[in-house]
């Protein structure tokens, strides 16, 4: 992909072969909990299951390096002792080194991370011949591999009207967006322009769709 061996993952990640390390992005961990201290009675499981999916795939791939492109937490309500003994655990039974490069909804929480076994970025990382960033960035020589728009696309004929989660390749930008690692995140339906690829995510399968195919 533009020079870059790049392994597309239907669990909503990237392996990136030659530097072997795993890419996921908007993990939002602590959402359920932010929603309760508003009133709205979101599971707390939640959590649980997305951790049980990114431990699933380093024990798969076994990657040097993990990668979080932001939004690790949802917010400062996320930093309660539930969820950063999970998040603990998880960087316990990982061999990966763990990088997190801050996103808007983490940036403010970098003072409540420091003791946690990983590394905080709050710039963008550089990655081999790629810049792995929260919000997207448009490189000249570079591929540009960031998070925070949680793209899906929507595909719609007479009979059906489906929204997929995808990877959007854009081109003309240099730059790929990862959807959304989350389990309970939303998503910004993405329009195809000329040249541009999403690569929609249909349960285990990775669909690359094009603006004649679509349906949008």
């Amino acid at each position: 992909m533009l020079g870059n061996k790049l392994q597309l993952l239907p669990e909503k990640a990237i392996y990136v072969e030659g530097a072997r390390s795993l890419l996921v992005s908007d993990v939002h961990l602590g959402k359920s909990e932010t929603f309760q201290r508003r009133g709205i009675p979101i599971p707390n499981a939640i959590n649980q299951v997305t951790l049980n999916r990114l431990q699933m795939l380093c024990d798969n791939l076994q990657p040097d390096t993990l990668f979080i492109l932001g939004d690790l937490f949802h917010s400062k309500f996320a930093l309660v002792d539930e969820v950063l003994d999970r998040w603990t655990d998880f960087l316990k039974h990982v061999s990966a080194d763990v990088t997190l490069i801050l996103g808007n909804h983490d940036r403010g929480l970098i003072a409540s991370l420091g003791h946690l076994p990983m590394r905080c970025s709050t710039d963008a990382v550089q990655l081999d011949n790629l810049l792995l960033s929260h919000e997207p960035s448009s490189p000249k020589q570079r591929l540009n591999i960031c998070g925070h728009v949680h793209p899906c696309i929507r595909l719609k004929t007479k009979l059906d009207n489906l929204r997929l989660p995808c990877f959007h390749l854009e081109t003309s930008h240099n730059r790929l967006t990862l959807p959304s690692f989350g389990e309970f995140t939303g998503g910004y339906d993405v329009s195809l322009a000329s040249g541009e690829i999403a690569y929609a995510i249909a349960e285990e399968t990775i669909i690359p769709l094009d603006a004649r195919l679509s349906f949008a």
